[in-house]
């Protein structure tokens, strides 16, 4: 039987412009001079999204396919205006002056769905970013202390220092340590001074949002809520209300379940 040659692969596609470099050549004033070719950007924005971490969960979370009730004209009304103030955040970014965003509300609310559609929009611009889970996150930096543990677990907290974006979801989702505390004030200074934005969402109260700190049960008893700085500590809540724009989420039937229904 004759042997069928292999089909060779099509030959790739290379700039005109640059002829595969990146880079091509300018003339300024009668100066030559090599700056970037535009062929770098090409896909660009879905090199930096598929190196950010996004949970499967989320990954096409955007602007347009975020569910808005319509049944609710109260709730309709009000989730509107996050919406729009979460929008304008994208559009906006970089913001100096508050390079951050903070949304606070119960579960259930929309408050990941609109961070990561903030998230990727910010990408889309061509800024690079980085999605941790908080209880991962800080799993991940304790285990790094493990001298038997991966090279991923001892580069997480650098890699929360250091991402040019970074997206915290959940946070103070585990229960304050001092080592915890430590941790988390470490992380949320170092991006405030430095203003590297952080992208956060938490189902925590704060009393200067408007949250009441405590309810009174069927029985008569007093149950107290727990708040923002009780699990993060005092000093973190601090610089992150310093950097972020923070956005109460208003109270609004599970956006998990609106989004099954499909309204």
């Amino acid at each position: 039987m004759e042997a069928v040659s292999p089909v060779e692969n099509p030959p790739t596609e290379v700039c005109p412009v640059c002829s595969g470099t990146g880079w091509k050549i300018v003339e300024r004033e009668e100066v030559s001079g090599a700056v970037r070719c535009e062929c770098a950007a090409v896909g660009r924005a879905d090199r930096i999204e598929a190196g950010a971490d996004l949970p499967p969960l989320y990954a096409g979370s955007s602007f347009e396919n975020f569910l808005l009730p319509r049944e609710n004209p109260v709730a309709y009304r009000e989730l509107t205006e996050v919406f729009l103030a979460v929008r304008g955040y994208a559009r906006e970014f970089p913001n100096q002056k508050q390079p951050g965003l903070l949304l606070m509300g119960e579960p259930g609310t929309g408050k990941t769905h609109l961070a990561v559609a903030a998230f990727r929009a910010i990408m889309a611009k061509g800024f690079e970013g980085t999605f941790f889970d908080y209880q991962s996150l800080l799993n991940r930096i304790r285990s790094g202390y493990d001298a038997n543990s991966n090279s991923s677990d001892k580069e997480a907290y650098h890699e929360a220092l250091d991402a040019e974006v970074l997206l915290l979801d959940d946070l103070g989702a585990q229960r304050v340590t001092d080592w915890v505390e430590d941790t988390v004030t470490s992380i949320i200074t170092s991006r405030c001074n430095q203003r590297r934005p952080l992208i956060a969402t938490t189902n925590l109260i704060d009393p200067e949002m408007g949250y009441v700190t405590y309810e009174r049960n069927a029985g008569g008893k007093v149950d107290y809520r727990t708040t923002l700085t009780e699990r993060i500590g005092p000093r973190a809540r601090s610089r992150l209300f310093e950097m972020c724009r923070v956005i109460k989420m208003p109270l609004v039937q599970d956006f998990r379940l609106r989004k099954q229904g499909g309204q």
